[in-house]
């Protein structure tokens, strides 16, 4: 069966630290881009930070610049999120995608989705 699951998700204070996985299923990673987005309440769907294939390149939004880091572990056949220093904005369900997109934000251009993962960030 193919499929990404994420999780990791939670409340936290402003200020603190999540890890979020993407672990694949049926397919390996680490020939495709692998994105992360976010869906807030009210907001369009934005991309937050995308692996290259096999890790070449990593992007990240203007957003998340300097808190996040996005990482990989081809033995566990997944994608890592690092979050420090959460703000309340950033609260969201978090989803992974993969796939070969020609802009690692554009959503539709990923092939593989996971179910989302909620982040709360709130004193």
């Amino acid at each position: 069966q193919v499929q990404l699951v994420e999780s990791g998700g939670g409340l936290v204070q402003p200020g603190g630290s999540l890890r979020l996985s993407c672990t694949a299923s049926g397919f390996r990673l680490e020939y495709l881009h692998v994105g992360w987005f976010r869906q807030a309440p009210g907001k369009e769907h934005e991309g937050v930070s995308c692996s290259s294939n096999s890790d070449v390149s990593r992007y990240y939004a203007d957003s998340v610049k300097g808190r996040f880091t996005i990482s990989r572990d081809s033995t566990r056949n997944t994608v890592y999120l690092q979050m420090n220093g959460l703000k309340p904005e950033d609260t969201g369900v978090y989803y992974c995608a993969a796939g070969v997109p020609n802009n690692w934000y554009a959503g539709n251009e990923y092939e593989y989705w996971g179910q989302g993962t909620q982040v709360t960030v709130s004193s």
